[in-house]
């Protein structure tokens, strides 16, 4: 009995082992993933400060990686451009030279996008078929794997509003597009977390994994708010702080009928939503910050919840700062990372609160 006793508890290590080694691999390949999504946003934020993405006007998903190579292929690509009314209507007087800007940050925002399908999807393919994948991983990461296939498709319909009728793009499906890439940054964040340590802490209050919890979301929510003022040019307007158009409270946000469509299509609305978004998320953040000091400071839940304190704090101040200089590009792209710095680490911090994915068991062995 001795015998089988230490022989199981050898297959135990064994697999233990065998099992933090795959973490850590897949730990690798998501980080990888992290940090081209997170490139993948900022780009698309300086793709959409510079007018740029409307710039390539057919969808192309594998011939399009190969941009024009001669004189007579760009003239080619920027005759399309004329015929859209953005180039009628605000660019006629453009040269191919300042079309072959625009151009640029468009198909790297492209080639980005389908550079991070394949860091996904190959790395995926083998530690799926080397049994590297935890069994409770495998359909979040092929959802995951969807939703990225899914959001191509989005791109291009978000794409295609602004080629017919529009000067630029729906704010309703550039809203939609930004959310989709949250929601799939989120997502590996959330698995990759769970791959990781976590300390044996426990909750600093009963209502501290709540908290945690509404804050993440309510960052997603801010996030979407903010893509309605991008897509509405709403930050080019009413450029003071703490004041608005001379009050704390302006007038007119309510104008359109019915009243509601304000919220989505008023850009002096939809800005003021979004300015009290950022104070509610800075409440929340605060708020759990003191709650989770007060109570057990000395765990790591408590100094992370300070930390996403100070993140929501420095988000405020560049979306302060992006406001009052009228929304120059570097601090534009500067304010989108941001959002998904704090969006990130709110989703590992909830995270935080449920430990690791368990490591198998003897009982599990023996099944």
């Amino acid at each position: 009995m001795a015998g089988v006793e230490m022989a199981t508890e050898q297959m135990l290590r064994n697999e233990i082992g065998r099992t933090d080694r795959n973490r850590r691999q897949i730990r690798g390949w998501l980080a990888v993933v992290l940090f081209t999504l997170f490139a993948l946003v900022l780009v698309g934020g300086a793709t959409r400060l510079t007018e740029s993405g409307l710039s390539i006007t057919e969808w192309k998903p594998i011939h399009g990686v190969i941009p024009p190579l001669t004189v007579a292929e760009w003239e080619e690509e920027f005759q399309l451009y004329q015929r859209i009314p953005q180039y009628q209507q605000m660019n006629s007087s453009m040269t191919v030279d300042e079309f072959k800007t625009i151009f640029w940050w468009e198909w790297a925002h492209r080639l980005l996008a389908r550079t991070i399908g394949l860091i996904f999807a190959l790395p995926l393919a083998y530690f799926w078929f080397t049994g590297k994948v935890e069994r409770k991983l495998r359909m979040p990461l092929l959802g995951i794997l969807a939703l990225g296939g899914f959001q191509g498709f989005i791109g291009w319909w978000m794409v295609s509003s602004g080629l017919v009728e529009r000067t630029e793009v729906s704010q309703y499906r550039l809203a939609t597009h930004l959310v989709i890439a949250c929601l799939i940054f989120a997502a590996c964040m959330w698995i990759f977390r769970g791959l990781s340590a976590h300390s044996n802490d426990t909750a600093p209050t009963d209502r501290s994994r709540k908290m945690a919890a509404i804050i993440a979301i309510f960052s997603l929510f801010q996030i979407y708010l903010g893509a309605l003022v991008a897509g509405l040019d709403a930050g080019f307007s009413y450029n003071t702080w703490p004041l608005m158009d001379g009050a704390i409270i302006p007038q007119d946000l309510f104008l359109q009928q019915p009243w509601w469509i304000n919220l989505f299509e008023n850009p002096k609305t939809v800005q003021f939503v979004h300015r009290i978004g950022a104070y509610v998320l800075f409440a929340f953040a605060l708020m759990h910050m003191i709650a989770s000091l007060r109570a057990a400071p000395e765990t790591t839940h408590a100094r992370r919840a300070v930390l996403l304190f100070l993140l929501v704090s420095v988000q405020a101040v560049i979306g302060i700062t992006t406001l009052v200089l009228q929304v120059p590009v570097g601090w534009g792209v500067a304010h989108q990372g941001g959002a998904l710095v704090v969006l990130g680490f709110a989703i590992a911090h909830w995270r935080g609160f449920y430990g690791e994915y368990p490591r198998p068991t003897a009982i599990e062995l023996r099944d």
